[in-house]
């Protein structure tokens, strides 16, 4: 199976279809909300595209493993600390800026790592990635231009940027930790492990955040623990929110 063992392949879906998941489900909470229809418009759409890359990663996990589990259980029916998403994406939106940068790091960090698995060993994940890197690809772009926009525009749009800034710098390192599942992952050929798509990532951001007038922030003690199943109090109420049809009625599907 792609070369690596089951239990590792499973493990890191489910991580990948997490991270979409759970920020899918934070963008939709701007429909209706945005500071503009064009922005009401972008922000359920862009969820729609990270919902859409879950449920194709959590129909694969499904089939991995092979135990009659299907898409809805994985996202509806597992306790928090099975989830194993990244803590950046279960942050509260707050203020637009502090969304849209959100968006702009899991963009760039996710752009570098669906390129390399277009030649993934794994063909069934390398399919998911043809159609995904499309999408990251308008991501990255629409949360860039706001970003600059914000950045380099009044003082008041320039200080909320700078405050997005130093408030997810110190969940931006958890995106390239590494670990026996990554390891495995990289040497079976599936996918890049993470810290090695950090330079990209980085040169993504640097001409963004120049054109922006911003700096990135150096953090000592940087916030992990999601890979691991550990996740702040927000994740809690997200979760609540997100599966409460599920849980209220057992069964229920579309």
């Amino acid at each position: 199976m792609a070369g690596v063992e089951r239990r590792t392949l499973l493990a890191f879906l489910l991580r990948l279809a997490d991270d979409h998941l759970i920020l899918g489900h934070r963008l939709s909470e701007w429909c209706g909300h945005a500071p503009m229809l064009e922005e009401d418009l972008a922000m359920p759409n862009m969820a729609l595209d990270l919902i859409g890359q879950a449920r194709a990663l959590y129909q694969y996990a499904a089939e991995v493993e092979g135990k009659g589990r299907t898409e809805d259980d994985f996202a509806y029916l597992r306790r928090e600390r099975e989830y194993t998403n990244c803590m950046m994406v279960e942050r509260p939106n707050g203020d637009f800026a502090h969304t849209i940068l959100r968006q702009l790091y899991f963009a760039a960090f996710m752009e570098p790592m669906w390129k390399g698995m277009l030649a993934s060993s794994d063909e069934h994940l390398a399919g998911i990635a043809a159609k995904a890197v499309k999408e990251v690809a308008y991501h990255l772009r629409h949360a860039g231009e706001w970003v600059i926009r914000l950045g380099d525009g009044t003082e008041e749009s320039a200080w909320r940027m700078r405050e997005a800034v130093a408030s997810l710098a110190p969940y931006v390192e958890e995106l390239f930790e590494t670990d026996e599942v990554t390891r495995e992952i990289a040497a079976g050929g599936v996918a890049s492990d993470p810290p090695s798509t950090r330079p990209a990532f980085d040169a993504i951001l640097r001409p963004i955040f120049a054109e922006a007038g911003l700096e990135q922030v150096d953090v000592a003690h940087p916030k992990t623990g999601g890979r691991k199943g550990i996740h702040a109090e927000a994740m809690g109420f997200l979760l609540a929110d997100l599966q409460f049809m599920q849980r209220a009625y057992p069964g229920m599907v579309w």
